[in-house]
């Protein structure tokens, strides 16, 4: 019991040196590699090279596919090149997983003293999480050292020779013992190390460890569809595609791999060697075999939740909770990041909704969509909270300054757009009280103007996604002009509404109090949106800043003594 036990605890010291190196790696990469994967995907085989080298990077083609997933989901990349990525990324882990099976237990002690050194003095810094990436090397070689130590004995045992001796030439059997060993694991890589090690021991046959080596192909797969199972529907069918790939090549491959066993017998060099080329040759096979097949794939999984089409109105006023927030990719901040920016966008796309409806319910007296559009600000409040709290479990200490400025930049975002969404409801319970139900109108000349200030709370709302999107300088500074131009325009509406009272008009007797409220909310939504030009205005200002102090710094250097000769 205690030689199982001490296999079990180096097991577990295996996957967590796996995960260090994993999140290590994205945390100091992670954009790196994103932009490497999305340059990289012009063809299928450029994808499955991107694939292949982020992978061995990462050492995990989870990460990968959650990489791509990631992706699909946000419409940077199509599905038929995410299954090509991961056909790539399947033949990284071969690679990795045979860079381990190379005795390193003499680079154990040197990576993790400069990790624990580097990690220590350098904390918070790139050259620290490098020291953490160096500990999780470490990890990984000296849990498989422990993992051979803790074989030897189990090879004695006559309870386990009895139990791993009912797998024998079963193939069925031995694809479910390996599944469930890479679920176990969460890792193929340690699947396919420790079975490469059970082999290399005698504890299992050659047979039996090519079998479990296609079953625990099939249980990384199955892992990470089960893993993105409350993911969005695009990133779901990237899962499933890669799934079905690794379901059919295990499949394909089972009725041959004991008769190959059998033929390496005299050609052995080492049954755990076999183990690690056999996954290698398997995987790079199975890229060859079903890179050409991604499109049907795609085409095939693409059907799974389909949903019929239905209008932008209708899905705007239908929308229920957050889309985008995926759970699975906080290991990795630039990727937990885009998903807070692309939910922001649809918060701010329900606020739009919103705001659209407005001048049907003034000009119409539309009470049934005005109680549609005030349930929809109790969407916009729910996703605020959701991106709120997302937001905060994302690692801050792992952002640099300016992906740190993002973060910031899209909590002010939500927090805008949950106010305007606020006040629309506001108008908008105003109208129904003040307006509708007594039977009020606004006079022609002031709906006429209300609508002209609408046009233009609109158009400044989408430029206000559009600065917050990317970003650019001059729009952010259209958009704070904008501001002046609204201004200006409801003084001079509210001028016009005073002109008319004096003149006697009937509506705009009745409704003044209710005029002159909606031109003060209207001026408040629309400086909330104009808010959202300040943060790309003041890190142009700080850029302009350290460019102009640069040339200064030089200026106020010594000057070198020129050299005189008499």
């Amino acid at each position: 019991m205690l030689y199982l036990l001490n296999l079990l605890a180096a097991i577990a010291l295996l996957v967590w040196g796996t995960h260090l190196v994993r999140t290590g790696i994205l945390k100091v990469f992670g954009a790196g590699l994103r932009r490497l994967i999305q340059a990289s995907t012009g063809t299928r085989a450029s994808a499955a090279l991107a694939g292949l080298g982020v992978t061995a990077l990462v050492q995990s083609s989870g990460a990968t596919s959650l990489i791509a997933s990631s992706f699909v989901s946000q419409g940077l990349m199509s599905l038929s090149t995410a299954l090509a990525v991961l056909r790539g990324a399947d033949v990284g882990t071969g690679l990795v997983t045979l860079l381990f099976s190379f005795n390193l237990a003499w680079l154990s002690p040197l990576l993790l003293l400069a990790g624990v050194v580097l990690h220590l003095s350098q904390e918070g810094s790139t050259a620290g999480r490098l020291g953490g990436v160096l500990i999780g090397l470490g990890i990984i070689t000296l849990a498989l050292r422990l993992i051979g130590l803790a074989t030897e004995p189990l090879l004695a045992a006559p309870q386990m020779k009895m139990l791993l001796g009912g797998v024998r030439n079963d193939a069925p059997l031995e694809l479910l013992v390996g599944a469930v060993l890479a679920l176990m694991s969460y890792s193929s890589l340690a699947a396919v190390l420790l079975t490469a090690a059970l082999a290399g021991t005698g504890i299992v046959s050659l047979e039996v460890a090519f079998g479990l080596v296609l079953g625990a192909n099939v249980g990384s797969g199955l892992s990470s569809l089960l893993t993105t199972m409350h993911a969005p529907i695009e990133g779901r069918r990237v899962q499933l595609g890669n799934f079905l790939f690794k379901l059919a090549g295990g499949l394909l491959a089972a009725p041959f791999v004991h008769g190959l066993a059998q033929s390496l017998g005299p050609l052995r060099p080492g049954a755990a060697s076999w183990v690690v080329l056999f996954h290698l040759s398997f995987n790079l096979a199975c890229a060859l075999l079903f890179l050409p097949a991604t499109g049907a794939m795609a085409r095939l999984v693409g059907r799974w939740g389909e949903t019929p089409p239905v209008s932008p109105n209708a899905l705007a006023l239908h929308a229920t909770g957050p889309r985008h927030l995926d759970p699975e990719v906080l290991d990795t901040p630039q990727l937990a990041m885009s998903c807070a920016a692309r939910e922001a966008l649809h918060q701010a796309d329900l606020v739009e909704t919103m705001l659209r409806g407005l001048l049907p319910v003034m000009r119409d007296n539309d009470l049934a969509l005005s109680a549609e559009l005030r349930r929809l600000d109790d969407q916009v409040d729910t996703l605020y909270s959701a991106i709120k709290y997302y937001l905060t479990k994302i690692q801050r200490s792992s952002l640099s300054e300016r992906e740190g400025r993002r973060w910031a930049d899209i909590l002010a975002f939500t927090i805008n757009m949950e106010q305007i969404g606020d006040a629309a409801e506001r108008v908008l319970q105003d109208l129904e009280d003040k307006k509708i139900r007594p039977g009020r109108n606004f006079s022609e000349a002031g709906i006429a103007e209300l609508a002209e200030l609408h046009g233009q709370l609109l158009s400044n709302h989408r430029l206000a996604m559009s600065v917050f999107l990317s970003g650019n300088e001059q729009e952010a500074r259209d958009l704070l002009a904008q501001k002046r131009r609204f201004r200006d325009r409801v003084q001079a509406c509210a001028a016009n509404h005073f002109d008319r009272l004096h003149g006697n008009t009937p509506e705009s007797i009745q409704t003044s109090s209710l005029h002159l409220d909606l031109l003060t909310e209207l001026r408040r939504i629309n400086s909330q949106l104009c808010s959202i030009a300040y943060p790309t205005l003041e890190a142009a200002a700080a850029r302009d800043a350290v460019q102009q102090a640069q040339p200064a710094v030089l200026s106020a250097a010594p000057r070198p003594i020129p050299f005189r000769s008499d």
